[in-house]
Order: C-alpha cells, then sequence, then structure tokens
C-alpha cells in the first residue's frame, strides 16, 4: 500500500478506534489503569500475538521462555508481517490482539492516534530496565515523553566492499567508507566499469532514497527536530546530503541504469553482487554479512562502519517493538510476554541456540543486535575468531556501527513524512527536480502533515 493511501486508512480507521476505545474506557484512558502489573502474579487466558512468526531459533528459544513465564496462557501467534489494515480494523472494532509486533517507526503514529497504549505502568511492575536498550531505539518507541513499545533487535548499516576491485582501482575502504565524501566520488569513477555502453561494475551505491538520513546526519543535520514536530527537510546540509549521494549516479549514467543493474544481480545467492565483482562498495544492513558468508564465503571482502563527514563511526537504526494495543483483554500477560521476549537471559540462550546450530552446520556466529545493550555486550564476547581477517572485521564493524546509532524521532505522522522526503529523493533521482527544490517542497509538504497531526493530538 502507498504511504499516503495507508495514512488516510490508518486515520480514518483510528479515529473510529478511538472513539469505540473511549466508549469502552479501554486502553490509555483506561485499560492500562485497571491492569495489575505484578510480577509474582499468576496469569491465565489468551495471548493473541499479531506481526510476529517464529521462523528461527531465536525467536523460538525466547517464545519458549515467554510461555514458561505465562504459564497457563495459551498463546497464540497470528504469524507473518503486521497487516496495520487488520490491526486497526481489530482496535476499531474492539476487538485487537493482545499484542503487536510492530516497526519501530509506526509506534508514534500508532500512540498519537491511541492505538496502543503508554507502557509506563507495565515497564514499572514488571521491572523492566529501559537503561538496558539502545537508546536511539528508546526514543523511536517514546512519544510525547511516555514509551509504547519495548525495542526488539536493532538493524545498523556498515560499508561493504570487494576488496579486489578496491585494489585494482588502487583504492582503499577507508576512501569508500563516506568520511570524506570527494574521496567517495573519486572512487566511485575509479570503480566502475562499462562495456559497450553499458554498466558493468557499479563504483559506489549510495543507496538511495531509504539512506538519505542516514548521509544527512553524516553531514551534521537531522531531517526532524528532536521533538519530533518541525520538519527540517530544506537544511542545506541535508540538500547537500542529496547532491552528493546522487551525484554518485550521474556519474555512473543515472539512477536509472544503476538501479537496472543491480535488480540484475543473484542478490541472495552464490552469483551476487560482490561475489562476482560488479559492485565496489556500498552501506548494507548488518544482516546481509551472513547471508554473504553463507552463500559466498570466498569473495574478496572488506568492511568499515560508515563514517560522518568528521571521520566517527555512524548508523541509522531501526527495528522492531512490542506494544500493547488499545483494548487489549490481556494487558498483564502482554506486559510479561514483552518483558520476557527482551530480557537478557533470554536473548543469551536465543544466541547460545544460535551458536550450537551454527557450529552442527559449520557456518559462522557473527552475534546478534538485539536492541537490548546488556545482551549485545554479553553476545559480542560469545563470537569466537573466525579464522579469516575479513569475516571477523565485518564483526568488528557491526558492533561498532551499534555503539554509534541515530534514529528518527517518533512523530504522529510518521508515514507521512516519510514520505515526504522519500518521494522528494525520487523526483531528483528522476530527473524530474533539482535537490533544492524537490526538499523546499517536501519541506513544506512535510511540516503540514506534522502540524495536522500535532494539532490532534495536542487538542484531543
Amino acid at each position: 500500500m502507498k504511504p499516503r493511501l495507508l495514512m488516510s486508512t490508518l486515520s480514518m480507521v483510528l479515529g473510529t478506534a478511538l472513539v469505540a476505545g473511549c466508549a469502552q474506557g479501554s486502553g490509555g484512558d483506561g485499560a492500562e489503569s485497571d491492569a495489575s502489573f505484578d510480577p509474582e502474579a499468576e496469569l491465565s487466558g489468551n495471548l493473541n500475538v499479531m506481526g510476529f512468526g517464529a521462523t528461527d531459533e531465536i525467536a523460538t528459544t525466547r517464545l519458549d521462555e515467554a510461555k514458561a513465564a505465562l504459564g497457563d496462557v495459551k498463546v497464540k501467534l497470528i504469524e507473518g508481517d503486521l497487516d496495520i489494515q487488520q490491526f486497526l480494523s481489530a482496535v476499531a472494532t474492539g476487538e485487537p490482539p493482545e499484542i503487536v509486533y510492530a516497526d519501530r517507526n509506526q509506534i508514534g503514529t500508532f500512540a498519537s492516534r491511541g492505538a496502543i497504549i503508554p507502557l509506563d505502568d507495565c515497564i514499572e511492575g514488571e521491572g523492566i530496565e529501559m537503561d538496558a536498550f539502545n537508546e536511539a531505539a528508546v526514543d523511536q518507541v517514546t512519544f510525547a515523553d511516555e514509551v509504547y513499545g519495548i525495542p526488539e533487535f536493532n538493524v545498523v548499516q556498515i560499508i561493504q566492499a570487494n576488496s579486489d576491485l578496491l585494489q585494482q582501482a588502487g583504492v582503499s575502504v577507508e576512501d569508500v567508507n563516506g568520511s570524506d565524501w570527494q574521496a567517495v566520488s573519486d572512487a566511485n569513477k575509479k570503480l566502475m566499469k562499462t562495456e559497450g555502453g553499458k554498466l558493468s561494475v557499479i563504483g559506489f551505491d549510495s543507496k538511495l532514497p531509504e539512506f538519505l538520513p542516514m548521509w544527512a546526519k553524516a553531514n551534521g543535520a537531522d531531517l526532524i527536530s528532536e521533538d519530533g514536530r518541525t520538519a527540517q527537510l530544506d537544511d542545506p546540509a541535508v540538500v547537500e546530503a542529496l547532491e552528493f549521494a546522487v551525484g554518485i549516479y550521474e556519474a555512473q549514467g543515472g539512477f536509472s541504469k544503476v538501479k537496472a543493474f543491480r535488480d540484475s544481480a543473484d542478490f541472495f545467492g552464490e552469483g551476487n553482487q560482490f561475489a562476482v565483482g560488479s559492485l565496489g562498495a556500498m552501506p548494507m544492513e548488518q544482516w546481509y554479512v551472513n547471508v554473504l558468508n553463507d552463500v559466498s564465503p570466498d569473495a574478496p571482502m572488506a568492511f568499515d562502519t560508515v563514517r560522518t563527514t568528521d571521520g566517527d563511526p555512524l548508523a541509522f537504526a531501526s527495528g522492531s517493538a512490542w506494544a500493547i494495543p488499545k483494548g487489549s483483554k490481556n494487558p498483564e500477560a502482554a506486559c510479561r510476554y514483552a518483558a520476557t521476549m527482551t530480557k537478557t537471559d533470554s536473548w543469551i540462550k536465543a544466541a547460545e541456540a544460535r551458536v550450537a546450530l551454527r557450529e552442527k552446520e559449520g557456518g559462522l556466529f557473527t552475534g546478534l543486535l538485539t536492541g537490548n545493550v546488556e545482551a549485545d555486550e554479553q553476545i559480542q564476547g560469545m563470537v569466537e575468531p573466525s579464522g579469516d581477517q575479513k569475516w571477523d572485521t565485518a564483526v568488528e564493524k557491526t558492533y561498532e556501527a551499534n555503539e554509534n546509532t541515530f534514529a528518527l524521532p517518533a512523530n504522529p505522522a510518521g508515514e507521512e513524512f516519510e514520505a515526504a522526503w522519500q518521494d522528494a529523493v525520487n523526483r531528483v533521482l528522476n530527473g524530474q527536480q533539482e535537490p533544492a527544490e524537490a526538499m523546499a517542497q517536501a519541506q513544506e509538504e512535510a511540516q503540514q502533515v506534522l502540524d495536522e497531526a500535532w494539532d490532534k493530538w495536542d487538542n484531543r
């Protein structure tokens, strides 16, 4: 579903949900005040979990821990990614699941429109140590000074490069880590190759539109103010970041040519772009390291963190969170479930299960980024040297990136705000506008949706 259509649907359904919820005296205005989040309480009833699938040992191990902690509670997974329309319709009709697993960038919107409840009582009652979580992750689930979600997992980017192509071009991974944009542009031209007028090697992929926040932050700018109320899309540093990232594509014949060639790659297979030498370097989420190690362990690789223009490590964090819907019929069980799924002991047991599986399969354990800093530190200590420097470096840089994250703050118009800046970037990539003009238009669009959404919240 397109972002604007999604937000139109979300606003309509949640408006109904808010009225229905208030009429029932549930959710943010009542349900949580009736709940007793006693960590010693015996729980019963049902717990329907929407948006979470126990598809691997990391999930199933923690799910077993949660079920044990819940005692007689019957847990049912509604598997698959969170269906936003289905969820909002369930809230509107007063029959929501007891707990949902959502992207953290959805939390502010859900919270502002009354689809989920604040978790302060849950956190206090179950003794959830929020200081143990990644700060950027907590920021994403904190709306209007209240926590609405318990973070889980952290996704970050690192620079991933073909070391053979770097060497042939006479450049290093430091030339493509973003610390010097002119060096990246120069390396891009040296790394790229064409055959018969067609691109045969992508030099550098700046990963637009999705990584604009990262390039802007690397240049000292944020797309939105810390309080989530003011768009900053026309900041000269944001425009400069877009000009740089778009210029990377223009030097290779334009975004459409790069994208077409990129999309033709066997991205998840042994013929991936690094294995066959058709990509010099790109920032990419850390999970791709496992893909490469599994399908092309002998690929010539080099890794580094993404760097700011001052040379500091940087990563644009994303991930998921557990939230309790307005009208949840078993908020106590939902709270204990979220607490157990995200606590350090559960993550350690899950990591041990993965280590055992990797050893059995002869694979490499590269650690986990859980969103829980205490768990991350302990799990990092479980990672054994592989004997292959490139993969050890990948792990090292992943954890370094995880310690230097930022995220866009929660706001009540998350999807629409994202649509404003992504649409602007796409207009530039498609040759419809210049960066300054595109971001000026996006600024107006984004500020309008923010003002409208915050006005509804402030005058609720």
